[in-house]
Formats: structure tokens, C-alpha cells, sequence
């Protein structure tokens, strides 16, 4: 196709998948670098990427309901845009999106879409089982850009990484970030007490409890603190986005369920043990990871659908109690022994 003048983005969250997004655009604008990108964008995941150089961020702030859709649509009118990439299948995203006029509306194929997505756009990325950031590239080769970049240049501030730097203090550090935004795809407290217990006595790391401000998050980071027979620096509700980041960055490596912080690993080069049962690691996993997910995913269709992972809908959630609870705790010491042997011998 004609190189389009351009592109606007709708992605509003979560952070994993903001971070797919991320290298999305750099290919466009390395392979048209005078294609305007404009991205539309959840306030939170703006916290994290909106500084970032050549790109128009607008936010659509979540918590402010109908006004900031109202709002949205004002600062819009009279524009319009020669391709809009609908990455979003939600309600909320399908109304933000008809404040986008474009003459190209790509979205998702049928089989992966819902909340009548198809009805949003006028063009289909190609049909397929993917794992998401390879869903999103999807959409640029459907309009003629086959190379990726796989670049995640996300600015940290000297506070950020000095802060990041007083608390590692040159150590390897297991950094855990223990929930899931749904709890039941977390694994339990006691796993990841007794795995930061071998990180510390068996390769001498410091550990790191990381977690938002919610109650249950910063329980959860409580509960394993307290389970712990060695000392850790829990962290829970006390960082922003950017410090995380710079925590996750100075790291050996990170230990997290389906979150994104996992993400946040690979965006910046550090292996991520991801813990899988509840969703396909094939779809969800940290991209770069693979080598040191724990995948218990057919075992848990097996055990709760009679069917192995090949027989159910791609992208099937298995969110049910105790699901988590079939990862072991030398599944997770295993695929750390691992990780550190490959790091510390290249």
C-alpha cells in the first residue's frame, strides 16, 4: 500500500500490553520515519511510556467515565487519520475508536475478537494463534511492513535509576512481583516464600517484593515477607511505574504470574520466570522468556475441562481455584537454577 501520512494507535492498557505495542510502533516509524503516530492511551500506562520521543500520546482516562470519552472526542474533531490500528477489542474501546475518523479501521479477525469488535472496522489483521506482541505486528504487515524492531526505549530519569541503584546496591536481585491484576491467576504466598528463601541460600540473592497499592497486593507481599526464614525489601504500593522499572532493569531476574512486570523484564533485558497455569504461556507469556516460564496450562485443562490445551479456544482463560496451586515449588527452583547458570556462564 501507499505509505500512509498517518496512523493513530488505540491501546489503552494493560501495561503488558502497552509494552507489545511499544515495538510495534518503532518498526513503523524506522521503516516511515515521516509517518505521524498518534496513540491513544490509558492514564497509568501513560505514566510509563508517555515521555517517550515521536510519538503523540492522548489520554483517555478510564476512572472519568463518560467526560472522558466527551473529551476525547472534542479534541479529535476535524481531524482524521489515514490508517486507525484498533489493538483493543473492549466496550470502551469501541467507543473511544468512533472519535477516530479514517479511511483504513484495522482490527482483529473474527476469531479473536468480541464485544461486536468487527463492527468497529472496515479491514482484518490475518487470522491465527499467536502470542500477542506477534498478534500486534500483525497489523503493520497487514499493511506492508514485514521487519521488527524489537526496541523498548522507555526514558528513566537519574532519580529513578539512583533510586533503583540505593536499593540493589550491586547485588543479584530476585525481584517478585507476586500478583496477577485477577488474584486467582496468582500463585500462593508460601511457594514464593520458600523460593526466595532458596534464591537468597542457594545463590546468595537479595530479594525484592514488589506490587501495587492495592489491599490484596499489599497483603500478599506481607504474607510472603512474614513465611520467609531469610530477610527480603518489600516494596508493595511504595513505587511508580518508572522506579519499578529501573528495580526490574537492575535485577537478575524476575519472578511474577501472568502481570506485567514480567513484561517490564523483557523490555529490559532481564529474564523473567513467569508462572503459567490459569493462561497460555504460548499467547501471554514475557516474549523473550520462554526458555524460563513454568507451564502447567494442558495440565490445568486436563484436570478442569477434560481437555488438553490443543482441544480448547485459543486464548482460553482457566481461572479456577487451585489452578495455581499445581506449579510446585522445585517447578520454580528449577527454572531459576536454570537462569542463573545461563547468565552467569554465556
Amino acid at each position: 500500500m501507499i505509505t500512509p501520512n498517518s496512523i493513530c494507535l488505540l491501546r489503552l492498557s494493560a501495561i503488558g500490553d502497552v509494552l507489545h505495542a511499544l515495538p510495534v510502533v518503532r518498526t513503523v516509524q524506522y521503516a516511515w520515519p515521516e509517518t505521524t503516530i498518534t496513540w491513544i492511551i490509558g492514564k497509568a500506562e501513560y505514566s510509563l511510556l508517555g515521555d517517550i520521543a515521536g510519538i503523540e500520546f492522548i489520554v483517555l482516562d478510564k476512572s472519568k467515565g463518560l467526560s472522558a470519552q466527551k473529551n476525547l472526542f472534542a479534541g479529535l474533531k476535524g481531524r482524521s487519520f489515514d490508517v486507525l490500528m484498533l489493538m483493543q477489542y473492549s466496550f470502551r474501546a469501541h467507543i473511544a475508536s468512533l472519535a477516530i475518523r479514517a479511511e483504513i479501521r484495522l482490527g482483529y479477525d473474527n476469531a479473536r475478537s468480541k464485544d461486536l469488535h468487527r463492527y468497529f472496522i472496515n479491514t482484518q489483521i490475518t487470522p491465527g494463534n499467536q502470542h500477542v506482541m506477534d498478534s500486534f505486528f500483525n497489523f503493520i504487515e497487514k499493511l506492508g511492513i514485514n521487519e521488527r524492531k524489537l526496541i523498548w526505549d522507555i526514558p528513566l530519569s537519574q532519580e529513578d535509576n539512583d533510586y533503583a541503584e540505593n536499593i540493589c546496591k550491586g547485588r543479584p536481585v530476585l525481584l517478585i512481583s507476586p500478583c496477577s491484576s485477577h488474584l486467582i491467576r496468582s500463585w500462593n504466598a508460601s511457594g514464593y516464600a520458600e523460593v526466595a528463601d532458596y534464591a537468597v541460600n542457594e545463590h546468595g540473592m537479595q530479594v525484592l517484593i514488589t506490587g501495587s497499592q492495592k489491599k490484596e497486593e499489599i497483603e500478599m507481599a506481607a504474607d510472603i515477607q512474614q513465611r520467609m526464614r531469610s530477610t527480603a525489601v518489600n516494596l508493595a504500593g511504595m513505587t511508580n511505574l518508572k522506579q519499578l522499572l529501573a528495580l526490574v532493569g537492575q535485577s537478575k531476574v524476575v519472578l511474577t504470574p501472568d502481570s506485567g512486570p514480567g513484561h517490564m523484564a523483557t523490555a529490559m533485558g532481564i529474564p523473567a520466570i513467569g508462572l503459567y497455569a490459569a493462561t497460555n504461556p504460548a499467547r501471554a507469556r514475557p516474549y523473550l522468556s520462554e526458555p524460563w516460564c513454568v507451564d502447567k496450562y494442558d495440565e490445568v485443562a486436563q484436570k478442569f475441562l477434560n481437555k488438553s490445551a490443543a482441544e480448547i479456544k485459543w486464548g482460553t482463560k482457566i481461572e479456577r481455584l487451585g489452578a495455581m496451586d499445581l506449579i510446585q515449588i522445585r517447578d520454580v527452583n528449577n527454572k531459576l537454577d536454570k537462569v542463573i547458570a545461563t547468565y552467569n556462564h554465556p
